[in-house]
């Protein structure tokens, strides 16, 4: 701005200057002479100096005026730049504020989030002490008020599996017997037995059972003990249930090590039996029936056993036990007498003079795998057994004693299909001397003519379908059945063994009349039909249902139906069958209400 007003005060200058020049050279131009006329004489103009120092006043007036409106715009300009400058100032310190007051509210947005959370977090910690308490103090409450289990010093002490039962048998042919069928006992076709239907109701299938646990830092302590009253004490033995009254039916103790090894000892199930944990005792797999006896086929024992497994990584097991022994009676047909397999109880040692107890040369050997790859329980064990008796001399003979060995091999499996809905299960037992292994527990051996025992080849196996269409019923579908084979040797003009060819069989088909002093026996094989056992089978089908299944208990009912068949091996003189053998038919129906304890 400066600049323009110097140029234009310039510019006014040199314009003045010009105009002073152009006055002058008009003075000095020649003037023309005119007449003389008598004028009124005109006021004197000011001189050309006057009139340029009047325009230089002029000029320097506008040019100060000028200065001074620049300088009022240059103070104007400098008060704006002022201000600008103030309020560039006061808009940086007003952002600076602006920013600080936004770190503060982010700082304290943080804070409040941060309180918030630590207020959420200590609400929630505060909801799961109190849901902790509430749970506490209900399961304090439950324990106290209906409790699953007793504490004793450590121990915790379960009745589960103790139940009060009413149930009833109907057989088609009388055997006299309870809800336990001896499976060898069905009364052949003519007998005067398979004539008459039977049927009886009673409670001794109730139970007690209580399980004692106590655990440590590596390794759980379980004591189990469980009684029945499905006993008496004149026929209680140690054949396959060694089931002495208070019929004892497990007491047993074990030692499970968090490294996979268990230990245990006592009266249980055999180690034959199928588990479904591993092979820890307590998960043995059994028939649903209601017959105690369960069914011909099944492969089991329930005795005193030392057994020894280890886990490996919960897909594989292997195991070892020692058990008790004992040789099912000899039986055959013109089998020699010089001999002692064993004798009768001693009633001041505990056992029954009513039954043969043998004298065992060892414990029976079993030693069994099994695997649970994912789906699925398979096993495959084996069975070692020693039988002996001492040989008395007949003529030209000398004391002596034989032993002889018994073997066999079986495995089966078991697997869930349809989530469950249906499982499947087959097993089964082939060996020498392993019929007290099977469920009819024909027999183990036979005797040739020196009196030497002969093992006899057996063969038992169990097919098995449960079908689960809601939780609370369960249907099971099985068929079963235990074979002994034919063991005989020609000495003398006859046989000896079992299973002869020249067992009398003439009687098979002959209902025999019944006189006072044999109306009580129990007539289940005609006079004169004196074949041996070849097998026994038997289907089964049956449900159980749960009516309730909860904290108060467990009460269910449930039906089975059972035709179960023994067949004898054919004779000589017998009209039955084109062999010539003679068999027996039973049906039988049980009913049973039980109420479990919770």
């Amino acid at each position: 701005m400066n600049f323009r007003l110097t140029t234009a005060a310039a510019t006014l200058a040199a314009a003045s200057l010009l105009a002073s020049y152009a006055i002058a050279g008009e003075t000095n131009a020649p003037v023309k002479k005119h007449v003389a006329t008598k004028k009124t004489k005109a006021p004197a103009k000011p001189s050309v100096e006057d009139q340029i120092q009047a325009l230089r006043k002029d000029l320097e007036s506008q040019i100060n005026g000028l200065k001074s409106t620049l300088a009022a715009k240059d103070e104007q300009l400098k008060q704006a730049q002022q201000s600008a400058a103030d309020a560039q100032s006061a808009a940086v310190k007003a952002q600076e504020a602006a920013a600080a007051q936004q770190t503060a509210v982010t700082e304290n947005t943080t804070a409040v989030d941060t309180l918030k959370a630590n207020v959420d977090d200590m609400k929630a910690a505060n909801l799961s002490v109190v849901s902790s308490v509430t749970d506490d103090v209900a399961t304090i409450k439950k324990s106290i008020s209906a409790p699953e289990a007793f504490h004793y010093k450590g121990i915790t002490i379960s009745p589960a599996g103790s139940f009060v039962a009413a149930e009833t048998t109907w057989r088609s042919g009388a055997l006299a017997s309870d809800e336990n069928t001896p499976f060898t006992s069905v009364p052949i076709a003519n007998s005067e037995n398979a004539q008459i239907s039977e049927f009886y109701g009673g409670a001794r299938q109730s139970r007690i059972a209580l399980k004692a646990t106590g655990k440590l830092d590596n390794v759980a302590l379980t004591g189990y003990y469980e009684v029945d009253w499905l006993g008496a004490g004149v026929t209680s033995n140690s054949n396959q249930s060694n089931s002495y009254v208070l019929r004892q039916r497990q007491i047993w103790l074990d030692a499970k090590f968090t490294n996979g090894w268990d230990f245990s000892a006592g009266q249980g199930f055999s180690l034959v039996t199928e588990t479904t944990s591993g092979l820890s005792r307590g998960t043995d797999i059994l028939p649903g029936t209601i017959d105690a006896a369960y069914t011909p086929g099944f492969v089991w024992t329930r005795q005193w056993s030392a057994r020894v497994s280890k886990d490996f990584g919960k897909k594989f097991f292997a195991g070892l036990a020692l058990e008790n022994p004992e040789t099912l009676n000899p039986a055959g047909q013109n089998l020699p007498t010089n001999l002692l397999v064993g004798s009768a109880g001693t009633t001041g040692g505990l056992y029954n003079s009513g039954n043969n107890y043998s004298f065992n040369l060892a414990p029976d050997l079993i030693v069994k795998l099994a695997a649970e790859p994912g789906w699925g329980h398979f096993e495959l064990f084996g069975i070692g057994r020693f039988f002996r008796d001492r040989i008395y001399p007949t003529s030209g003979s000398a004391y002596n004693s034989d032993v002889a060995l018994g073997a066999g091999i079986g495995g089966g499996f078991r697997g869930p299909l349809f989530q469950k809905k249906l499982v499947i299960g087959l097993k089964g037992l082939y060996g020498q001397g392993v019929g007290r292994y099977g469920g009819s527990t024909i027999a183990d051996v036979t005797i040739r003519p020196d009196a030497t025992l002969s093992p006899l080849h057996g063969f038992s196996a169990l097919s098995s379908v449960d079908i689960n269409p809601t939780s609370k019923l369960n249907i099971y579908l099985n068929y079963g059945g235990d074979y002994i084979g034919r063991d005989f040797v020609t000495s003398a003009g006859k046989q000896v063994g079992y299973g002869t060819y020249t067992a009398v069989m003439t009687g098979c088909n002959t209902e025999a009349a019944s006189t006072a002093a044999n109306a009580s026996a129990i007539a289940v094989t005609p006079a004169n039909c004196t074949a041996n056992n070849k097998d026994v089978q038997e289907f089964t089908a049956g449900y159980w249902f749960n009516f309730y299944n909860g904290p108060k208990g467990r009460f269910r009912q449930g039906i089975q139906y059972s035709n179960i068949r023994r067949d004898l091996w054919s004779g000589t003189g017998g009209t039955l069958n084109p062999n010539g053998g003679a068999h027996g038919n039973d049906n039988m129906l049980f009913t049973s209400f039980r109420f479990y304890l919770p």
